[in-house]
């Protein structure tokens, strides 16, 4: 039988929601993709935390940590092509699993969302005032941001914008997005030119070896997964092109092809860029070496004036600075689609669902996804003096679950065509069914280690680590939330609304 007519059912069943139909392309895709990863943000974050768990395997950190999300990618192509639904992971797992394990899925992006949001919000900030110090060449501009008052007005005046730009829908989005991620790639192609071109001027630089990209060189278990769970950090956002599938033409294909592309794409940014920095300034603990825990947690602004010097350093900050606000905006994404989905069936209270009728996006969850994420961040400021750091890990343990189950979901959801031929067994079995094994792996060793004050940036909440607090005291939310809307909404749950052999109610019903 023809795949496409045995899961015509299921596509029947995923309706549309109200969003635009046929407004991006492969391109468009991709660039949302590369957008929400944020690189260049991404990298000045992770560098220094990177070679502080894995020294210089950091490049083969990063590639260990991409093979279980292209396995995931490839779960997610072959979902999305029988099932292409703005709900992505959460709509999936139902299909495959059943109501209560698609929630939690479903809960575990919307709360990943919601993590990275506040990230990438703090950061902006944060550059912002850095950027303006340095053009001004006035340090006490930069010394606002160690206002917490300022800092935290700064960052939801961010959220206050992109929440704007959201909100006016697809297109909006994709025309500055285009903008902005050329910025930041052609600034860090400079970056990587310039870094291993001058080479060997600072103390602590290095000839490039071939072992740096051997995983089997990291100390311990621990810090591989450590070094692992940071590189999941790095990696997250490319799925964001799936959930604009009902936006994209040709929804059952190219949403698919734009976020391989866009994981090649990462891929190759990040392990140049990691060698280009460790062969300009080496792994040490001093000045401008990656190890140096005075610059770890922003290594871009040590090392832009000595690798591209006094005139063109700054860019490095403006792409910072870009790459930031531009992946808070994209990230808005993947939260109010998967909230609108969520609430189309039933999972969610029917007020996310309300699609602005001018501007085909999710109105209210874009609105709704603003709020949450400003009272996270506002919180989490005031409890803990390195929020952005344990953000950071304990989105690891997040993104680990909601994209293990999307892998098992794919292996069981095509289980009785397997058998058919080599290429079902490998794309639709094998290679996402390694994936979900490698992502519970890491989820299970970072629930186990971030239990330990120790882990992530030292700080606890009555003595457990807050990497576990924030991680998986999310999660734990999220099961009490499900119980709420169980007895609210029990058509869901009894699987009444989506199932595999269900057709659901949608807003056009």
């Amino acid at each position: 039988m023809d795949q496409g007519a045995e899961h015509a059912g299921d596509r029947e069943d995923l309706k549309s929601k109200g969003l635009s139909r046929n407004t991006l392309g492969l391109l468009g895709g991709t660039v949302i993709g590369v957008s929400t990863v944020a690189p260049a943000y991404s990298l000045t974050a992770t560098l220094g935390p990177s070679v502080g768990e894995a020294g210089l395997r950091m490049p083969a950190v990063f590639l260990a940590g991409f093979v279980p999300i292209l396995l995931v990618a490839f779960a997610y192509r072959e979902l999305n092509k029988v099932l292409p639904d703005c709900g992505t992971s959460f709509a999936w797992s139902v299909k495959a699993f059943g109501p209560s394990t698609g929630w939690m899925c479903g809960w575990g992006l919307l709360m990943a969302s919601v993590v990275v949001l506040s990230n990438l919000a703090g950061v902006a900030a944060s550059f912002l005032y850095l950027f303006l110090g340095e053009v001004a060449g006035n340090p006490d501009l930069t010394d606002l941001n160690d206002n917490k008052a300022v800092h935290v007005l700064t960052t939801l005046a961010f959220i206050a914008a992109a929440t704007v730009i959201s909100y006016r829908g697809i297109t909006v989005t994709e025309w500055l997005q285009s903008v902005l991620v050329g910025l930041q790639l052609a600034v860090l192609a400079l970056f990587i030119v310039m870094a291993i071109s001058t080479a060997g001027e600072e103390p602590g630089a290095l000839d490039f070896s071939w072992s740096w990209l051997d995983p089997f060189g990291v100390g311990s278990f621990t810090a591989f997964t450590a070094g692992v769970t940071l590189s999941m950090f790095m990696y997250w956002g490319w799925d964001s092109c799936l959930t604009v599938n009902e936006e994209s033409v040709g929804s059952e294909r190219t949403p698919g092809r734009a976020a391989l592309l866009s994981v090649v794409i990462i891929l190759c940014t990040y392990l140049l860029v990691a060698v280009a920095a460790q062969m300009y300034a080496g792994i040490g603990t001093e000045g401008t070496g990656l190890g140096n825990p005075e610059t770890s947690d922003n290594v871009f602004a040590a090392l832009a004036y000595p690798v591209m010097g006094s005139g063109t350093g700054v860019l490095l900050f403006v792409a910072v600075l870009t790459s930031a606000a531009s992946s808070l905006q994209t990230t808005f994404i993947p939260v109010a689609r998967t909230a609108l989905a969520m609430s189309t069936y039933k999972a969610l209270p029917a007020t996310f669902a309300v699609v602005h009728p001018r501007f085909r996006s999710p109105a209210r969850a874009t609105v709704a996804a603003a709020v949450v994420t400003g009272s996270f961040y506002t919180l989490m400021t005031l409890v803990s003096e390195n929020v952005l750091l344990d953000t950071v890990f304990a989105l690891g343990l997040m993104i680990s679950f909601y994209y293990g189950i999307t892998a098992f979901a794919c292996v069981w959801f095509f289980r009785g065509e397997l058998r058919r031929s080599p290429g079902s067994l490998l794309m639709k079995g094998v290679l996402p069914g390694l994936g979900g094994l490698m992502l519970a792996g890491v989820f299970l060793r970072t629930m186990r280690d971030s239990w330990e004050p120790s882990y992530g940036s030292g700080s606890s909440v009555a003595g457990v680590g807050s990497v576990f607090v924030i991680g998986v005291g999310l999660l734990l939310l999220g099961a009490v939330i499900m119980l709420l809307m169980r007895r609210r909404s029990p058509e869901f749950f009894r699987g009444e609304v989506l199932h595999r052999a269900t057709p659901p109610l949608t807003l056009e019903d």
